[in-house]
């Protein structure tokens, strides 16, 4: 068996995969067709270039343009579900075992869907998904960083009921330039008091400082990107001393132009420097790319070894935020098929 094949083959988990990025351009364009939103073109492969960012994109705006599209067919229970459900079957077929999604429940209440209405519909698609296809996933509720302070509490409010229900933790993202991590801080204590785990975007587009301020005043456990901690040096021995797991995002960095090149990218560097750095898709759809895609590109762009990709697959498992239960279930599963290809 060569390598690519044992990356197909090896177990897998994503813990930054966002819902509206991740869609099947096929059931966009079903959908659009459905309810009558404009859509550009009936042919597949023409239409799949408005809602798959180019792999050279002009800048972060030209990558978000992409959304647009996807986020007018999320309006209603019934989508949001079968997307749920057909994201949890499509991860199934790359040996992911175990999946943290998140989505943003105020993007999806312009038809007429209430928050728990649309919490609800994902975590029936996840929670069907499980029983069909044996994937483990969580639900991550994102607060975006241009909506107001109050906005944030109040998702942090509304989302408790679903804690420990499928719904795991929340996220900050969003435009990092013009609204820093702290406006949210009152958001994110209260999740921590509610018991939220906790992950911010931040270092991602150039502003390596926040990754301290998501750590120090929101209580981030882990680091959406962070791509950009090498910028700065306290920064950087903050990640590494702290031990705060980054989940990088190879393709969407380099298409977002967060990172110039595939050889410019740090992921390497932070690994063999003892930075807890885990690799996922982002955006399966927008950034066509799976997470077999992304294992190959970290082997073949990057010089990953196997015993590197195993170590970023059990850095992922722990930083997980799985429960203790699904974590021993996820361990014992994932050696044993480790063993199949590090016997030696």
């Amino acid at each position: 068996m060569n390598n690519i094949d044992i990356i197909r083959d090896l177990p897998k988990l994503d813990l930054h995969c966002h819902l509206s990025g991740s869609i099947r351009p096929e059931t966009i364009l079903e959908i659009a067709r459905l309810e009558g939103i404009p859509h550009h073109t009936d042919d597949l492969e023409e239409f799949k270039g408005y809602v798959q960012a180019p792999s050279e994109c002009k800048s972060l705006k030209e990558y978000l343009q992409r959304f647009e599209l996807t986020l007018s067919v999320m309006q209603k229970k019934e989508y949001l579900q079968r997307i749920a459900y057909e994201l949890i079957e499509d991860v199934s077929k790359q040996n992911i075992y175990y999946l943290e999604i998140r989505f943003a429940p105020f993007f999806h209440l312009d038809g007429g869907l209430t928050f728990d209405g649309a919490v609800e519909a994902v975590l029936a698609g996840m929670e069907e998904g499980r029983r069909d296809f044996g994937v483990i996933s969580n639900l991550i509720l994102i607060l975006m960083r241009h909506h107001s302070p109050q906005k944030s509490l109040e998702a942090v409010k509304q989302g408790k009921k679903f804690l420990n229900k499928g719904v795991v933790a929340i996220d900050l993202a969003g435009n990092e330039h013009d609204f820093p991590p702290q406006l949210h801080r009152e958001a994110f204590e209260l999740a921590r008091e509610y018991g939220f785990h906790r992950t911010v975007h931040a270092g991602e587009t150039g502003i390596p400082e926040n990754i301290i301020t998501a750590v120090k005043e929101l209580h981030a456990e882990r680091i959406g990107h962070g791509v950009h901690a090498y910028r700065n040096q306290e920064v950087y021995d903050f990640v590494k001393e702290k031990g705060i797991p980054l989940e990088l995002c190879l393709t969407s960095n380099i298409q977002t132009k967060a990172i110039e090149s595939y050889s410019a990218h740090p992921i390497k560097r932070y690994l063999e420097d003892g930075i807890v750095v885990t690799a996922n898709t982002d955006n399966m759809t927008v950034s066509n790319t799976d997470l077999i895609q992304e294992y190959e590109k970290l082997v073949t762009e990057i010089g990953f070894s196997l015993e590197d990709l195993r170590r970023v697959i059990l850095n992922g498992l722990e930083a997980s935020f799985a429960s203790e239960e699904d974590k021993d279930h996820l361990r014992r599963l994932f050696n044993e098929k480790f063993e199949i290809h590090f016997s030696k």
